[in-house]
Parts: C-alpha cells; structure tokens; sequence
C-alpha cells in the first residue's frame, strides 16, 4: 500500500515543503530515497524500537520510502515521525484520511518519546503557507509554533498519541497562544538599569542617541570606567520588538536551537557578546551544515564586542559586508542560504596595551608608538562603518559616592521610543527601513537636508578631520536623529555639531 505524508526541510530561516512517500510491499527489503544523511537513515533502529515499546507492530515486509523534492538533502532525526507514521498507514495500522491534512515533525527516543527539534517557527509558517489544517510536532516546540495565526498546532509527548489521533481513537488539543499577553507582561522586565550608572552623563546622552537611530558604537576608555556596564545596560532602552521583528528573531535562534523549551516568540531584543577567541565561522555562520553565526542571532538586537583589538583580524573583517548589507549570505558548491544580520554593533576597548592613554590620574607606561599601533589592530575600513566614537574617562570618586538615584532606562526609553516613531512614519513605504542608521543614500538626500550654517559646519569638519564619504553618510544620519529626539524636522547646527563630536577617534590628536 503507498501513501504520502509531509514534513519540512529547514534551509537558513525558511522551510521547504518535503513529501514523504511510503510503500509496504512483499519483500523483507528497507530502502530510503531521496537524499537523506546519515541520521535520517539511522531512523530505522528508533523506529522499530518505538513501536514495539508502545505495543505497535513493525511490519516485516518490503518497505521503500522516498523523500521528495530528491535534490534537497534531509538532515536532522526530526523526519522519525512522519517515517514511523508512515510505514504504519502503509501497513493499515494507522488510517490515511486525515494525513494530507498535516505536517509533521520530531524525533523518537527509543521509547517512543518524542523529542524538540529546531525551526518550528519557520515549519509551522511553511505550512500555513501551503494550506495545511494543522501541524504535529513535539509538545516542547508546540507554543513556539502556536504563534502562526490559523493553523492549529498540536504538541504530542508519545508516538501512541499520534497513532490513536489519526485512528480517530484520542482528541489532542490544539495549543493556543496569546501572544499580545506575553508581550505586554515581558517586554519591559529587565534586570539592569541605567539607573545603577553614576556619572558618565556625556556617555549616557551618546548611547540614547545610538539607541534612537540603531547607529554602531564604540566606546574607549580605561579600564573600569564603564564602557561594559552601560553596553550590557543598552537593551533596557531599545525600543520593544514590533511583531514582525519578534517573528524574524525569533525564527533564526529557533533555527539555531536557542529558543528554549516551552516557549513560543522571543519578546526582548536579542544582546549577544561573543568571546574574542571566536571563529569566523562563529561569529559570521556557516559550518558543514549551515549555521546562523553571532551576528545573525543579534539580528534586531545588539552585538557586543568587548575588547575589540583582542579579535582575531580576520574575525572583525568579515563582519564588514554584514555591516553595510545587514544580511549574510553561505554559499556551498550545492546551495547557499541567506540569514538576516541587521544588528548593533557595539565594541569597547582600552585606548592603549596599559589602558592609561589621555587617563586623568594615570600616566601610560606604553613606548612611543604603541598607541597608534594597538589602534591600527583594528582597520580604518571597519572602523568607517562604526557610526559614533565615544572616549570614555574614569567617574570620579565624588560621582561614584553620590546617594542620588540617576535617570532611569524607562524614562530614556521613553524618549527613545518617541523618535523612533517619528522615524517609523517617515519610512513606512520603505521595506525594511526601521530607523535612521538603515537610511539609503537616496533617502539621506531626501531627508537630511542641513541649512548653509550646517553646511559650513560639515565642511570645516570634514576638512580638518580629513573624514572620508562614508563618515560624512554616518554624521548626516546621526545628526537625523538627534534632530528626531529633539523633536524638529529641520536639522539645525547643533544637532550636527553633537553629531561630529560622536567621532573622536577621526581627530588626529587622539592617538597622542
């Protein structure tokens, strides 16, 4: 008897549809077909074992499985679901009716358990794409999936349980999510402040602004001065995630496994801080089998980088095109998968090998030179792509001592939101435009507009700093958003002039 059941490849972020034919036939034959790799072709051991720990015959006869579209190779033990419902609806134990009618996945323990697999999100998209009623997968993964809107999701624990469902013998559940619920109730539970920050006023103002337009950062200063504090408190006063954010976040860390157990969207900004002994392959994807890296599970959120000249070189070149491009693509002899990479970049590092350069109450013991080549560990091309450069100096101990409670992330939050507001209507006919940092520079011309005092200013800035073109895009956009949080429409002076003092590391007197 022949029947066809669907599951899904996950391929990057997206699903792909995968029609599984079985066929029970005389014979004492097992064949699988359509390119599956070693653990799909394993599944045969977990199957036999599972039906027989739950009382269901594996019928010995021939059996032949094809997994179709053949050139799309099957990887993971997700497939031991539909493969065991399968070969049981071909050998009449379990009724073919309702089958076309699902998608299923997950992987068999031994005893018939069924354990969480990755990309339910993008499963469960893929199938209400395609028409589907419902989806079956592994109760673990069932509130992840439930998120899709008009496909029921059915979260099992026992391959029995999806034999009796589909013999019309036992009623699952559909799992149901409120998802406007978990976003109200999560959103805004952190567990740092920016209150616990003292002094480093000019610093704060600095990372408001990057917060309101998604501008890159880098902080230098001496050690202890903060620049860790405040990057790890930089969540608390991004915006909250939109839907559809969430939906796209939410997807790559499923891809990745990263979404935990049991739950269903990611309702914070994601904030990734990578060792600086990572891989390329780490930090940017990849792998054997395609891998989101560092910069795509920060899509959305923030990338920090601490101890930026630490990284190997190589590690911090490859980001260069993600930067601009804000996607990353893997190519393979066979395919390529692109991930989003549309993240914050924010790095910290010393300004010299003792940490004491420009230190108000140190003196630097570094030799001559040494600062400008600890600098030059990182390229002029990567540093061009970070929006602002922020020189950070030690809180003194009078700032340190105060028992007055600072500004809370709740009230710059407050401010951050309203600009990015503004920026949201300004771009909402442009697809994936969010906020000033990811302005075109067609649209820099439409909307950054200075009048003839801020030209002159920009020019005498861009003359004495000997700033390059893409520096010139980065103050245009930053002066865009101080404009925003001010509220004006017109880009005044001032808010260019703020804008040009976010590059410290252009003035040629920095390095000493």
């Amino acid at each position: 008897m022949l029947v066809k059941l669907f599951g899904a490849a996950v391929q990057g972020i997206n699903a792909t549809l995968i029609t599984i034919e079985v066929n029970v036939s005389r014979g004492i034959r097992f064949l699988l077909v359509g390119l599956p790799d070693t653990s799909v072709k394993e599944s045969h051991e977990r199957i036999v074992s599972a039906l027989e720990m739950n009382g269901l015959k594996f019928p010995r006869h021939q059996i032949v499985i094809n997994m179709s579209p053949a050139d799309i190779r099957k990887e993971g033990s997700a497939y031991d679901l539909p493969l065991a419902i399968g070969i049981l609806s071909a050998s009449g134990a379990v009724s073919p009716d309702k089958l076309n009618e699902y998608v299923m996945m997950g992987e068999l323990s031994l005893d018939g358990s069924i354990l969480p697999l990755r990309g339910a999100l993008s499963i469960a998209m893929m199938a209400k794409e395609n028409g589907f009623r419902g989806l079956v997968v592994p109760t673990a993964n069932a509130k992840e999936a439930a998120v899709v809107d008009g496909l029921a999701v059915y979260g099992v624990d026992n391959i029995r349980d999806v034999v009796d469902f589909f013999n019309g013998q036992h009623i699952l559940e559909p799992t149901v999510v409120d998802v406007e619920k978990e976003f109200r109730e999560g959103r805004n539970a952190f567990d740092l402040d920016f209150s616990d920050v003292k002094g480093q006023e000019s610093v704060k103002r600095a990372l408001e602004v990057a917060a309101a337009g998604g501008h890159n950062v880098i902080m230098v200063g001496a050690p202890g001065s903060g620049k860790s504090m405040m990057a790890k408190r930089l969540p608390t006063i991004l915006p909250p995630f939109s839907l559809e954010e969430a939906l796209e976040t939410t997807r790559i860390h499923s891809v990745a496994g990263r979404t935990g157990l049991h739950k269903s969207l990611m309702i914070q900004r994601p904030f990734r801080a990578p060792h600086h002994t990572i891989s390329n392959v780490a930090m940017v994807g990849g792998g054997t089998y395609p891998q989101p890296g560092e910069i795509s599970l920060a899509h959305n959120g923030i990338l920090f980088l601490d101890e930026l000249p630490e990284f190997n070189r190589n590690v911090l070149e490859v980001m260069r095109q993600p930067l601009e491009d804000r996607k990353i693509t893997i190519s393979r002899a066979r395919f390529s998968v692109d991930y989003p990479a549309s993240f914050m970049l924010v790095a910290a590092m010393n300004p010299c090998p003792c940490g004491f350069h420009n230190h108000p109450g140190k003196e630097c013991v570094c030799p001559p030179g040494a600062v400008n080549r600890y600098l030059n560990k990182i390229s002029g091309p990567l540093l061009d792509r970070i929006d602002m450069h922020i020189e950070i100096t030690p809180v003194p101990f009078e700032k340190i001592s105060e028992r007055t409670s600072a500004e809370h992330s709740d009230e710059i939050r407050g401010r951050v939101i309203r600009a990015r507001e503004i920026q949201m209507r300004r771009f909402c006919g442009a697809r994936g435009v969010y906020c000033n940092a990811q302005m075109t520079g067609k649209m820099l011309h439409k909307y950054v507009s200075p009048d003839n005092a801020g030209l002159t200013l920009l020019k005498a800035a861009m003359e004495r700093l000997n700033l390059s073109a893409r520096a010139y895009d980065r103050i245009l956009k930053m002066s865009r958003t101080v404009a925003d949080l001010e509220g004006s429409e017109q880009i005044k002076p001032a808010h260019l002039a703020e804008a040009i003092n976010y590059r410290n590391l252009d003035r040629n007197s920095w390095a000493g």
